[in-house]
């Protein structure tokens, strides 16, 4: 049998790093949209902290979304 190919701590430390690419990714979009459509230096740092705020809500909303579908480990098999 084969085990897992990563130990808890490295699929921790790679959860984490994924949820601040996500937020950092949606931050970066809202500070390019600024950008694009011609705004100066404070619309496109309003942009990135608007985006970081949106990033941040939509990653606690898919958090809690994703853990309906989380297996309860301290819930006992039926018999």
């Amino acid at each position: 049998m084969v085990g897992p190919s990563m130990t808890d701590e490295e699929r921790d430390e790679a959860n984490r790093l994924l949820r601040a690419g996500f937020v950092l990714l949606v931050a970066a979009s809202g500070a390019l949209v600024a950008f694009q459509s011609g705004g100066g230096l404070t619309f496109v740092a309003a942009g990135f902290v608007g985006g970081l705020v949106a990033g941040l809500s939509l990653l606690w909303f898919l958090m809690r979304w994703l853990r309906e579908f989380k297996p309860d480990v301290n819930r006992r098999p039926p018999r």
